[in-house]
């Protein structure tokens, strides 16, 4: 079935379906990553986006149960060169194409992705429309320019678990570790549990009191999606623990601190989202390959160093990958250590809260 891409600004791209039929709308991104398109897709971090693959062949491994990281798929539709018709792996059970259809995604081919993801590197992203039902070329534009886009607009709300659940209980736990699920990837709960910790995962709104209740070694802040100004309950309830827990901020969590330490963030001109992106550990040196999926990012500039020390610089546009404070047991990443997909660089942070924790008890 034809399928026509139209972004805000009249670019028009025309293709194949796959996947579900329908119309969606999102901000247009592009993935830098080979491979990991299902944990991509799974990501709750791409709700409200539409997700571009720069390379050029995907779903040639097909889909599997194992490896999604959220209850289900949150990106808006997804965007390649080549979609594979066959899906070959000892774990697939089923096509990329069929797992759109039973999740109603939709998904288009025969772009030039090449193109795309030249012009939102130049323009920046964008917001768009994906259809199969309308394919008039003024129509989808001008639906892309009306549509409200990321800023200001409260996505975590829409991939938040609803109710406080116990990830995996296991026997003799050395921390219990309470996570904020702003819309978290399972592979940090994976993390947390392989070091020794049980835990505890509660939705977004969850009161600072009521957190304390659970008695908690320690407090993640996990990724999700959107802009992380307009979540300003949670940046609340951070606040209101800072000198209660030791704390870690991935991602989005990363953001929130940052403004709950006094600072402020900003929109990308097209974000960072793959798996190849180089961070370096200003008090090391050591240079890591990292996993990242943000549309925003927190301001050097807006941060108080008398407390605040900045940890991790991006290598390719200088930007804020991780900070710390200098007399509470509070730091963060703006990338994923848990990688998934992506290089397993940065799993060392996981060490470093687990210490913290040791540190603090």
């Amino acid at each position: 079935m034809n399928a026509v891409l139209a972004l805000e600004d009249g670019t028009i791209f025309k293709g194949i379906s796959f996947g579900a039929e329908g119309e969606r709308q999102g901000e247009v991104v592009f993935n830098t990553s080979m491979c990991g398109y299902q944990e991509i897709i799974t990501d709750p971090s791409y709700k409200g986006q539409i997700v571009a693959m720069t390379y050029p062949l995907i779903g040639n491994y097909g889909i599997n149960p194992e490896d999604v990281e959220s209850r289900r798929i949150f990106l808006e539709a997804f965007i390649v060169k080549e979609y594979s018709k066959i899906a070959s792996n000892w774990r697939s059970q089923k096509s990329l194409g069929d797992y759109f259809k039973e999740n109603n995604i939709l998904g288009i081919e025969g772009i030039d992705t090449r193109k795309l993801t030249l012009h939102i590197r130049e323009s920046g992203a964008m917001k768009a429309v994906l259809s199969t039902v309308d394919l008039d070329e003024k129509s989808l534009v001008k639906k892309a320019a009306g549509s409200c886009g990321l800023v200001g607009v409260d996505l975590v709300k829409e991939v938040a678990c609803n109710k406080r659940f116990v990830w995996s209980k296991i026997k003799n736990a050395k921390y219990r570790v309470v996570v904020v699920d702003c819309g978290v990837k399972y592979n940090i709960l994976r993390e947390l549990l392989g070091h020794g910790c049980q835990v505890v995962v509660v939705p977004a709104k969850t009161e600072a009191k009521e957190i304390l209740k659970i008695k908690p070694d320690g407090l993640l802040l996990s990724n999700g999606p959107g802009d992380p100004a307009a979540v300003p309950y949670v940046v609340k309830t951070i606040r209101l623990l800072l000198e209660k827990l030791p704390i870690f901020g991935i991602c989005l969590g990363h953001q929130m601190l940052g403004q709950a330490l006094g600072g402020k963030t900003y929109k990308l001109k097209f974000g960072h989202h793959g798996a190849n992106h180089p961070v370096k550990d200003l008090r090391t040196g050591r240079i890591s390959i990292t996993s990242q999926n943000h549309g925003f990012c927190v301001d050097i500039d807006s941060l108080n160093k008398k407390d605040i020390e900045i940890t991790h610089i991006n290598l390719n546009d200088k930007t804020l990958e991780g900070l710390r404070h200098k007399k509470l047991p509070i730091f963060s990443v703006q990338f994923h250590p848990e990688a998934s997909p992506g290089p397993h660089d940065a799993a060392y942070l996981f060490d470093e809260f687990i210490k913290l924790m040791k540190d603090n008890a």
